[in-house]
């Protein structure tokens, strides 16, 4: 799996992506959420998320910005929808270059092939949102009755993102990255990887629930603080995704047929 990564500055692309996902990741969401709400309605999608948004930990403000997202999502204009898209696009971009400079240097057109294969996740974003959604009231009041219960809600909120997350990663190692790998360790891989993915977006909450004054390093501005860590937790989200990439790669490698005797010069 480490011979795609020897050699290479794995947490430089892992950065190169951050870059990435911190232009798209809100005009992502917002688009999700407008589509989403035009999918099954405003109302219903604001009854969804009603209860995780207060069962979030407020020690840096996270029930406020979400609820601040959800709300802006679904009164998204049409035109400011349509401008999403551009910025939205550009988190395919981020990840087919990253992919294509570790295993495919020189690729052409490397930009708009990312933008492109990664519409049509965009496309699908209300009905994997929606199934995250339908989740959520279940976990939320499971961690809000306290106790066991909340190990039991932690424990479904984490398999209902792992298999939202799954067709996703999968879709991202099969056609946003360069090349085809095998179906089987795809989907291995990719569910594997999602698994670790969904681990540490819930330990990015658990991070946000710690009595932590994150404007002391920067002269007691919080909300650089928090900026700051929302990009730390992407980079190392980036770098488990690197990780899973590259052992699809290894095993495609490794599945490719030799060369026959005679044709070795």
């Amino acid at each position: 799996m480490f011979r795609l990564l020897r050699g290479k500055d794995v947490a430089l692309h892992a950065a190169a992506i951050t870059f990435y996902s911190g232009i798209a990741m809100v005009p992502a969401a917002l688009l999700a959420i407008w589509l989403t709400g035009l999918t099954v309605g405003a109302d219903r999608v604001r009854d969804l998320t009603g209860l995780t948004i207060a069962a979030l930990p407020d020690q840096i403000g996270a029930p406020r910005a979400l609820a601040a997202l959800i709300e802006a999502g679904l009164t998204l204009p049409p035109l400011f929808a349509l401008a999403s898209l551009l910025p939205a696009s550009l988190y395919g971009e981020g990840l087919r270059r990253a992919f294509a400079s570790l295993s495919r240097p020189g690729e052409k057109l490397v930009g708009w092939r990312g933008r492109l294969l990664w519409l049509p996740l965009l496309a699908a974003a209300p009905a994997l949102l929606l199934a995250l959604f339908l989740a959520l009231p279940t976990t939320s009041g499971l961690w809000l009755r306290g106790g066991w219960w909340s190990v039991l809600g932690v424990v479904l909120s984490f398999l209902a993102t792992w298999l939202v997350l799954t067709p996703v990663v999968i879709w991202v190692f099969r056609y946003v990255a360069p090349g085809r790998p095998p179906w089987l360790a795809t989907t291995l891989i990719g569910s594997f990887t999602a698994a670790n993915l969904s681990g540490f977006l819930h330990g990015a909450v658990l991070f946000s629930a710690l009595p932590l004054d994150l404007g002391v390093p920067f002269g007691g501005f919080t909300e650089i603080g928090a900026m700051v860590a929302i990009g730390l937790w992407l980079y190392l989200f980036h770098t488990v995704l690197l990780t899973g990439f590259a052992a699809t790669h290894a095993v495609k490698s490794d599945e490719s047929p030799s060369p026959p005797e005679g044709s070795r010069g």
